[in-house]
């Protein structure tokens, strides 16, 4: 029977969930820290307004994962990010390397299922804080569409990554929107006065060729005159989705209240923009293509940012300042947009790089006023000019796996996130972040139930680097190219490369480094020398007398000359690489970065490598050699190559690679891990891009790991990830172990960033 009052009113169905940790917003900073925390133990509830996970990575909008690799278009080495962001890309290459985004959906929502801790809720939208403290939150509401349940999710911590800052904005977290001035924090790239200008939404387009003529007829609210984008000649058929991030609007708007207005903006643009490539006649090419899809959501970029302890600024990027509390790194360039977006007389964006990598401290991911919320994402604290390198996506997975794990310290110690400012606590937060695959530049791992420190080690071979191969691949100088190789102070030792002239010219080579020997842009010329070429092949040899001052990278630069070409190998070794100094438009490096007034960035030349299967070595001989591929690396704590290889490399010609670890009595082992080198010079970029190859080519595919007795307690074969976690059902007692591997491939040697043992 049905009361008066249910006549009246019914309610929604209701679901309490408790738990250690929510997290709120399920794009790639929201995933990362679920999983993160997920896995060091905690129950947690991830919530997400949308039916997909991956936010602006997902299949509804389909931007591509980037972070401080650039599209390899600045200075920043092998700086791909490491753990959970690392794990997903490099699941994404191996599963989808066409870069489909549908597939990107399933990667990341499979990852996220095989976690038992977590309870994933989607199309949930949380809509009410609650609280029974000024400063901390009890618990929040949300809204599934989907069943029609209202939820309550309690928690003691909280993770805000939603993109637009839902709880921090409920809950009473400071924030702000729009720029800050000059005066506030010092940086010379803000403006005189602050505004409230923001960068834009965007809305993305696929094209398909159908094989035969495909008419379009537009909408009626598709935008009639493109003339109105000042920029619609630059429109073709070749490109869509992504490549065409600067279709932006909204910067002018609320891009958080405004957000149907602006994606309806956006829709009038991109139909109009269709129309006008199917039915102006400008584009014949164009006959057999059709719309295939459209984004239903915009990519947000900008809107709420919120303050923790610590406010990042322009001159933490630019001047690449240190933190005792680092736990994350960023390196995107300072990428701000007009506000006026596609409709603006201005490019598209205005990137100002950096010289390298820089620390993102954990002040900046926790709130100063709301005493249990994490932030993680594009609304950590920050000003609006380091917002513009810190926003995207990989850097929000970075920072992701950075705050789950805080959370886990947490909640084991009874903490809130500002008191994990303890150096203790710090150091056990970058330690637990590091074993797990993260990396944070300066920060070494250093674990003292690692039993790998107490271990001998042996090695089958290491890699004494006197040559590499010359494989009658030319290269015309059309610009400068220099090659890394790894040194030690000292003198230089000296190099033999042979060279093809066209006409009687001169060849200038000369010795830099870079004047911090942790980036990768040699601005510091050591010495030159000038070589005259003859028609037809030469063989010169460099003798540099120039020390080199400390241990770290020079680059071997020879200057642009049409009429030369050098010799190539197709030999590729871990922490070797060579570099071109090219120009890549799609992130303003024009060869060299010239700032027009004094902005607060520096003048500097980009040398950047090229994308396999191009970027091969220099065919070299190596006078005495090159020795730092020592086994000794494997327990260094550093999981790439920084100013060194850091790895273990075997010798090409090693018909069975092998470390050895011999203990001076037994040792309980319940868990190894191994690290292998998945290339952390390759963005990955997620979708849209193609790419050449499923498994990086240093990557050790087979390797087993065997007893004193002989016995192979593990054997994997076709690896391609680069963290390799082994867990015994029953420990294993031994006082010695071996890692046996096979060479990835004739042209690419075994190479062993990390190897580790654990009782527990």
């Amino acid at each position: 029977m049905i009361t008066n009052a249910e006549k009246l009113f019914r309610d929604l169905k209701k679901k309490e969930i408790e738990s250690d940790l929510v997290v709120v917003g399920g794009g790639i900073a929201g995933v990362c820290a679920s999983i993160a925390a997920a896995r060091l133990g905690l129950k947690v509830v991830l919530v997400n307004d949308r039916p997909v996970l991956g936010g602006n990575a997902s299949s509804e909008v389909r931007l591509w994962v980037l972070g401080a690799t650039s599209h390899m278009g600045n200075n920043n080495r092998w700086s791909r990010e490491g753990g959970i962001i690392d794990e997903l890309l490099v699941e994404n290459m191996y599963r989808n390397p066409e870069g489909n985004a549908v597939i990107f959906d399933t990667i990341i929502l499979d990852k996220v299922i095989q976690e038992n801790n977590i309870t994933l809720l989607l199309n949930t939208s949380v809509y009410h804080v609650l609280k029974k403290e000024e400063d901390r939150i009890y618990a929040v509401e949300g809204f599934c569409s989907q069943n029609q349940i209202k939820y309550t999710l309690s928690a003691p911590l909280f993770v805000d990554a939603s993109g637009d800052g839902i709880v921090g904005f409920l809950s009473g977290a400071a924030f702000r929107m729009g720029a800050e001035s000059t005066e506030e924090f010092g940086e010379k790239f803000a403006p005189s006065k602050e505004y409230g200008e923001l960068l834009g939404h965007s809305l993305y387009f696929y094209t398909k060729d159908t094989g035969k003529k495909v008419k379009y007829i537009p909408p009626s609210y598709a935008l009639k005159d493109i003339t109105a984008i000042p920029r619609y000649r630059g429109f073709n058929t070749n490109e869509f989705g992504c490549r065409l991030w600067w279709i932006e609007y909204g910067g002018r708007l609320d891009t958080v209240h405004d957000t149907e207005k602006i994606k309806w903006e956006l829709w009038k643009v991109v139909y109009g923009v269709w129309n006008h490539i199917k039915n102006s006649g400008e584009f014949p090419d164009a006959e057999n293509l059709t719309l295939e899809w459209v984004g239903t959501i915009p990519g947000k970029r900008e809107s709420r940012r919120f303050e923790g302890d610590y406010i990042i600024r322009q001159q933490d990027i630019v001047e690449q300042r240190v933190h005792a509390d680092a736990v994350a790194f960023g390196g995107w360039s300072i990428d701000l947009h007009p506000a006026d977006g596609v409709f603006s007389e201005k490019p598209g964006c205005n990137q100002w790089h950096s010289k390298g990598i820089y620390q993102i401290p954990l002040r900046s991911l926790y709130s100063r006023n709301v005493k249990n919320l994490f932030l993680a994402g594009r609304i950590i604290s920050s000003t609006h000019v380091a917002f513009a390198s810190t926003r995207v996506m990989a850097t929000c997975g970075c920072i992701g796996q950075a705050v789950g794990t805080a959370a886990w310290l947490c909640k084991s110690k009874s903490l809130i996130p500002a008191t994990l400012l303890v150096k203790e606590n710090i150091n056990n937060l970058q330690q637990a972040l590091l074993r797990a695959g993260h990396f944070i530049p300066g920060i070494i791992h250093n674990d003292s139930f690692d039993l790998v420190a107490a271990a001998t080690l042996t090695a089958s071979s290491e890699l004494h680097l006197n040559e590499l191969r010359d494989d009658n691949l030319f290269k015309t100088l059309e610009v400068s190219f220099g090659q890394l190789i790894p040194l030690l102070p000292g003198k230089v030792p000296t190099l033999i490369v042979q060279t093809e002239a066209e006409i009687e010219t001169k060849l200038e080579v000369q010795l830099r480094i870079s004047r911090n020997i942790n980036n990768y842009t040699p601005e510091t010329i050591l010495e030159t020398l000038s070589f005259e070429m003859s028609p037809g092949r030469n063989c010169i040899q460099l003798n540099f007398n120039q020390l080199m001052p400390e241990k770290g990278y020079a680059f071997i630069c020879f200057l642009k000359n049409p009429q030369v070409s050098l010799h190539f190998s197709e030999q590729r070794v871990t922490g070797i690489l060579s570099v071109f100094n090219h120009i890549n438009v799609a992130v303003s490096n024009y060869g060299k970065q010239s700032p027009t007034d004094d902005i607060g960035v520096e003048a500097f030349e980009f040398w950047c490598p090229k994308r396999r299967p191009e970027g091969q070595n220099l065919a070299i001989k190596i006078e005495d050699g090159l020795y730092p591929f020592s086994v000794e690396n494997i327990r260094n704590g550093i999981g790439r190559p920084t100013t060194h290889p850091n790895a273990w490399v075997a010798d090409y010609n090693d018909p069975s690679p092998s470390v050895t670890l011999n203990w001076s009595g037994p040792k309980r082992i319940k868990c190894i891990e191994i690290c292998f080198d998945t290339d952390f010079d390759h963005p990955m970029e997620s979708v849209l891009l193609g790419h050449p190859e499923r498994v990086m080519p240093f990557c050790v595919r087979n390797y087993s790991i065997i007893d004193q007795s002989g016995n192979v307690v593990y054997k994997k074969e076709d690896n391609y990830q680069s963290l390799n976690t082994i867990l015994f059902d029953e420990a294993l007692v031994t006082d010695m172990l071996q890692l046996k591997c096979d060479h990835p491939s004739k042209d690419t040697p075994v190479a062993i960033f990390a190897i580790r043992c654990y009782e527990n």
